[in-house]
Order: structure tokens, then sequence, then C-alpha cells
């Protein structure tokens, strides 16, 4: 018997020297928990070590779970829901004068809350199919689109959509509008507390009583008086799925305030009964049944008679443009705004337009003076504050602003943009010869424009007059369409709109195309939108951020909480060059003192300016400047049953209503109004090689002997060659055959530069209603 003891049966394994080779010479396996303790000691080394283990990995998962769960826990049980904010019993904003002097108040909302019951089914699910389609079945949060707007806050994106009714019930009613991320966090948590404690129905109809719907009206029974006179449950499916269009943006689908909404409106009428449709809340024949329905015109709030009502019109829509305040927190109110319009220059234009226009209407004995409508706009090119505004007779009995609308041609007001663009983009004719004032083009009534690629387009002169040669600085004084034509064609149109633009004319500027016929102003911009391009020129080039407003505070008892705003000086920025900008502004001047615009001499200062007349004299237009002051005026012709353009034939007792009538006259009486009491400036100008003003006498004198305009002559017109070589033209009269012209006028041949500006447009031209000078 061995003394060794046992050794168990199974189940054991007996220790052995790894070295030893078995009997059958393979070496002896370790055990198997040898061989693990062998792995749990092998390190990863090289680049293995940066990559993290899958255990790493785990339990970083699980750890943000935790803090994402604990996180969640915690803001649900410390986020309370609050009681109904300020906007939710909104009070008035108060307007004042730059001064500090009261100018208007307003913003005080319109609301009266019904049950649910009184909403038509057909209405609550119109507001459903455009806002929240799974509002009855799924939670009153999204996750997705929070996160997605959380991130876009905090990146300086702007905001999105997509929030549920819910949240965006929560947001009316308990929080407010301000974006920030702040403000999205408690929306989640007061969403997710509300859903839990109240119905679908009680959040839907306090959704529905407290929504925007413009027209400073919240919530639904009072949209439904805004805009149709009636009470709620009155509404049809196609009335209500218009307010439901409406909650989007109020201000984009109001057509009865803006009939150019239409087109947008009725798209996204359309997408709201699709909508519907789609979720069997609406027939397909019942849907092809409907007609987009008439809404009431919009009517001011009490209290903004004469051009009050007009200027915080356009103050709220700068606020609302530049993101200072949204259109929701404009209308709840409590804000005070101190404005840059100055009230002695505000009286000043309505007493021009007075005593120029309104007090010579006769609308009995002359039916066309019932179209005359006069928009104004004065800017300090300086500093870029705009100083006055004229909207209208009274915001009361007229509610659009003819300051803001963008629906009237503007005519030959544009022709500076392209002359200044020739200067700053050194263009050339068709022969490569340097664009100057004293250029010499053919100005033959009706001839094509050459070196265009695109649809032939040959524009009329006014009262189709023929030119013949004529320096380009007398095509601007005599307005002469044939010319501008073939300008733009030499600078490029392109380039032209990309000038136009950089002046101040918005890009969306409707018919503001890149074709030879952008030169005759077929574009429908503002009187406002001119008077910033204008100032930029008076500015010598200079562009800044034209302002409306100078500082808005929010009313709290605790104390008045200031608004940042943009800050003007830091967007200052040469939209052109100065020489560009001085050399059009000598040209401009003998616009004033010799060409269509000399009604404006009667301001007593220095200025220089253009006249403009729309397609069928529908609009005529005086834009000009001083040195110290840039200011647009315009009369439209609209009808004020049907709100039609007018043409102004016989209007004012006059047979055509031109830009020097009066228009100019209005710039003359508000601009020597306006400046009265100001030492009286000169323009400072550094213009380019052949651009000086044509005679050095200091301004306000006469002109020295030989000087006068082609057209002051009795019996003859001289057009002057810069070699000095006088044209004879012959007697003043339509069709009008020179009796000499250079034998070969510019624009033969394409230089390079401009044959790829043409290829690039090609196929761009229109030849649109004639806009005259």
């Amino acid at each position: 018997m061995s003394d060794d003891p046992p050794q168990p049966t199974t189940g054991g394994w007996e220790p052995r020297d790894p070295t030893v080779h078995t009997p059958g010479g393979t070496p002896a396996r370790p055990p198997r928990r040898a061989r693990l303790r062998i792995r749990r000691r092998k390190r990863r080394t090289g680049w293995r070590r940066i990559i993290p283990t899958r255990r790493t990995v785990l339990g970083g998962f699980l750890l943000l779970v935790l803090l994402a769960t604990g996180g969640l826990l915690a803001g649900y049980h410390l986020v309370d829901v609050p009681p109904a904010n300020a906007a939710a019993t909104a009070q008035a904003n108060v307007y004042l004068y730059a001064d500090g002097t009261p100018l208007a108040q307003g913003g005080r909302v319109n609301r009266e809350s019904v049950p649910l019951a009184r909403v038509p089914r057909p209405l609550r699910q119109a507001v459903l199919a455009a806002e929240d389609r799974d509002f009855h079945t799924e939670p009153g949060v999204d996750p997705e689109a929070l996160v997605r707007a959380a991130w876009n806050t905090v990146t300086g994106k702007g905001t999105q959509g997509g929030s549920t009714i819910t949240q965006q019930y929560v947001k009316n009613y308990y929080l407010g509008q301000e974006r920030t991320l702040t403000r999205k966090v408690k929306e989640f948590f007061i969403a997710i507390k509300l859903d839990r404690s109240q119905t679908k129905d009680q959040i839907l109809e306090g959704y529905l009583n407290t929504s925007y719907y413009g027209r400073n009206a919240y919530g639904a029974q009072a949209a439904a008086r805004a805009y149709y006179g009636k009470d709620v449950q009155d509404l049809s499916t196609a009335e209500g799925a218009y307010l439901a269009s409406l909650l989007n943006a109020p201000s984009a689908y109001d057509v009865g305030a803006r009939p150019t909404n239409r087109p947008r409106a009725l798209a996204r009428w359309n997408y709201v009964l699709d909508a519907m449709v789609q979720e069997r809340w609406l027939t397909a024949a019942e849907r092809k049944g409907l007609v987009f329905p008439a809404v009431l015109p919009a009517r001011p709030t009490a209290g903004l008679a004469g051009q009050r009502g007009y200027a915080v019109q356009a103050v709220d829509a700068f606020l609302a443009r530049n993101g200072i305040l949204s259109e929701q927190a404009i209308a709840a109110g409590g804000y005070r705004i101190t404005t840059t319009l100055e009230k002695g220059r505000m009286d000043a234009f309505a007493d021009a337009v007075r005593a120029q226009v309104t007090d010579r209407l006769d609308p009995a004995a002359n039916p066309a003076d019932r179209y005359v409508r006069v928009g104004g706009a004065s800017i300090e090119p300086a500093t870029g504050r705009v100083v006055a505004l004229y909207g209208g007779v009274d915001y009361t009995r007229q509610y659009v602003n003819n300051a803001t609308r963008r629906d009237y041609q503007v005519g030959s007001t544009f022709k500076p943009f392209v002359l200044a663009s020739a200067v700053a983009h050194g263009a050339t004719t068709q022969t490569g010869e340097p664009i100057t004032p004293n250029t010499v083009y053919d100005g033959s009534n009706k001839r094509p424009v050459e070196g265009w690629t695109g649809a032939l387009y040959a524009p009329a002169n006014e009262d189709d007059v023929n030119y013949g040669g004529i320096p380009l600085r007398t095509a601007t004084d005599r307005s002469v369409n044939a010319v501008y034509a073939q300008l733009a064609v030499d600078v490029g149109p392109k380039k032209v709109k990309r000038t136009a633009i950089a002046l101040g004319l918005p890009a969306d500027t409707p018919d503001l195309n890149a074709s030879p016929s952008i030169a005759l102003g077929p574009a429908t911009a503002s009187v406002l939108d001119m008077a910033e391009a204008y100032a930029t020129l008076a500015n010598h080039g200079r562009r800044g951020l034209y302002t409306l407003v100078d500082k808005v505070e929010r009313i709290d008892p605790a104390g008045d909480q200031p608004l940042p705003l943009p800050a003007a000086g830091a967007t200052v920025r040469q939209a052109v060059s100065r020489e560009a900008a001085d050399t059009t502004t000598a040209v401009l001047r003998g616009v004033v003192e010799g060409g269509t615009g000399t009604a404006a001499r009667a301001a007593g200062r220095p200025a220089a300016g253009k006249t403009g007349t729309a397609e069928d004299d529908k609009a005529a237009w005086f834009a000009g400047y001083t040195p110290d002051l840039a200011t647009v005026v315009a009369l439209m012709g609209q009808d004020p049953d049907t709100g039609a353009q007018r043409p102004l034939y016989g209007a004012l007792g006059l047979d055509r209503v031109n830009g020097g009538g009066p228009p100019a006259e209005i710039w003359a009486h508000y601009t020597g109004t306006a400046l009265e009491g100001t030492p009286v400036r000169d323009f400072d100008l550094e213009v380019a090689e052949g651009a000086d003003f044509p005679f050095d006498a200091p301004w306000g004198t006469d002109r020295p002997p030989g000087s006068e305009a082609p057209w002051e002559g009795p019996h003859e017109e001289e057009v002057w060659a810069p070699d000095g070589e006088r044209y004879d033209e012959g007697d003043h009269g339509p069709g009008r055959t020179p009796a000499a012209r250079p034998e070969q006028p510019p624009g033969r041949t394409r230089t390079q530069d401009q044959a790829q500006d043409q290829s690039e447009n090609q196929g761009q031209a229109r030849n649109p209603g004639q806009a005259q000078p």
C-alpha cells in the first residue's frame, strides 16, 4: 500500500508540469482555469488600446440611460404647471416717436373664449389636419421634434416646426414666445403633465381659444368675427379650413389685408382639405365641391387714424422681419417701442400731400380722381433711420399701406441702378468703349438692343420720340428707354440685378428679372425699398441697416426690460464703390437741374433725383435726395371698389400724371419743410473721369450761357457728343428724324466679358408692357 493520499476517481485533475511530455510525446495541456488566468493577464497594446471594449460601451450606455432617466424624473418633479402667462391676458403696445412723445397705442388682444361644443367639428378637424393629425392617439409631446428644435436653437439655425398641439398650447398659455432652450425644456415637462391631468378635448379647447389667427384676433371665435363677421358655430367647412390655414402664418395667408397673398393662401387651404380627405374626415366628393371662401376686408383697430396706423403697421413688420418680436408677441402686446419716426417730418409729409394732391382732388367732377393713392418714405442717408412715412389718406379709411406695398412698377426710377452698375463694374459698350456719362448711344425709338442672345427686345421711348445719337447723361435727363435697355445689356442684366439688390432692393422683389427690360423698371419694389436704395447712393454707396426702431422694451411692473436690437453700425458695407455712387449722383443732379425732375428745385436745396412712370400710367414716381435726406414719392392708381390698378390719365385735371409732376412737387414741398432751419449743404462727390457736373457754377445760380438743356430751346435740340460736336435733331415733336447723327453709333460687337454675361442670361428676356419714364 502506498503512503500517498488517494486520488479522486472522477471530476479531478492532477497538476502537471507543462514542460513534461506525455508518453506520446505531446506536451501536457494546461488545465482550463490556468488558461483563463493566462488570458486575463494578456494586455492590449498599440492602437487597440484606444478602442473601448464591449464592457466599456455597455457600461457607458447604461450610465447614460440612468442619467437620462434621472433627469426626466427630476425635471418632471421640479417643473410645475405655472399660471397663465401675460400673453394669455394681453395688454397694449405703446409706440413712441423718436423724441419719446406718443405716436400710437395698439396690440390689445381681441379674444372671446368659447366651449369646444360651440366649435363646429369640421373646424376642429381642419385644425388637427393642419397642425397635429395624431393628436387624439399620440402623447402630448414629440421628443424627436423637441430635440430637433432644441438643436437648431443651440446652433443658431432658427426654429423648426413639429410641436404637437399640446406643446403649442403650453407655449401660448403657460410660457411665452421666446426662442430659448430653457423654454423648450419647460414646454416638454409641462406638456407631459398636462397630457396626464387634462383630457384631449380640454387641451384642444384651450388651444383653439389661445391661438393667434392674425388681425389681432386670438381664438376661433374672434377669428370667425374678424374674417367672416359671424360666430364660430356658423362657419362652413371651407371657412373653417381657411382659419386653420392661418395658424401657420397669419400675415402670409390673409387675403383680405393683402390680395397678393391669395396664391399662397389657396395652396395652404388645399393642403388642409387634402389632409382631411386622407384622414377620412371629409369625402372626396365633399372636397371637390368646396370653393375658396371670400373673406371680409381687414378692418383696422381703433385709435390708429391718419398716419399712425400706417406707421404702426410698418414698425410691426420691421420687428417681425428682423426677428426682434414675433407676430404673436406683437399682437399679444406689453411692449414700449420707440421708433425712428419724427413727428415734425411725418406732419410735413402729410401737409405736402394735402397741398399738392388731396386738396386738388374732385372725384365728383373728375372720376379719375377716385383712383389716386399716394405713398412716401424718407430716410437719413448717414444714419439709415426712417424719419417719415406716408401710407395713405387715412388708416381707418384705406387699410393698405402705400409706403410698403409691393405691387406697382417703379418705372424709370430704376435706371440709376443700371448706371451705377455700369460704373461699378467698369462696363464697356459693344465696341469696347468705356462707359461714362458722356458715352454716346443710339436713342432711336424701338431700336432692337444689340448683343442680346435672348428674344428680340426693342423698347419704345416715351411718346415714340427718336433721339438718335445722344450722350448717356442726356439720355438719363430725358429717360430714354432705348438707351437704357442697351446699357443694361452692355453691363450685363445679372450684374444690374445684383447691384440693385446690393443698394437696397429685396432679392425677392417681384419682376426683378435679369433681362434687358430690367432697366425700364417692371420690378414692383415698395416706396420704402426704393428710398433705401436711393439713400445708399446718397451715402456714397455705403449701406447699413435701415431701421424704423430705436428701442424696444418689455413693460414689466418690476422694471422695463430692453430687448436686443440689430447693431446698425456693425452692418455698414460698401454696396457699390463711392465713384459709382457719386457718378450716379452727378448725373441725377442734371435730371433735377434741367431734366424731367425740375419741379424738385422748389425744395431750395442741391438735389439729385429721377422720375418714373409705370406701365399704362398706373403709377408715377419721383425718387430723389439731398446730402441730408433721401425721399421717394409715388402716386398710384387703384379702383377703391375692386382694388384693381387703374391708369391715372386725367387725374388732378392733367392729361397725364408724370413723375416730374405731382410726385416731384410733393417731394419738393416736403423736403423744403423737413430741412427748414438746417444748413444748406452741397454734394461732396468723387466721380469717375468724364463724369463731372456739366457746369461749374455754384448751385442755385443761373446756368452759364450756352449750357441750356437741349429741350429748353424753343426751336431746336442740341445733343452733345464727347468731342464737342453738336448734332441738330430738328424741331420738337414725336417721331422726328435727326438731321445728323454719328455714322457708327456704339453697340455693334460684343466684348468677351459681355458675351459671358449674355450667355448666362440667354433666353431670359421678357418684353413686358412698357414701363415709361
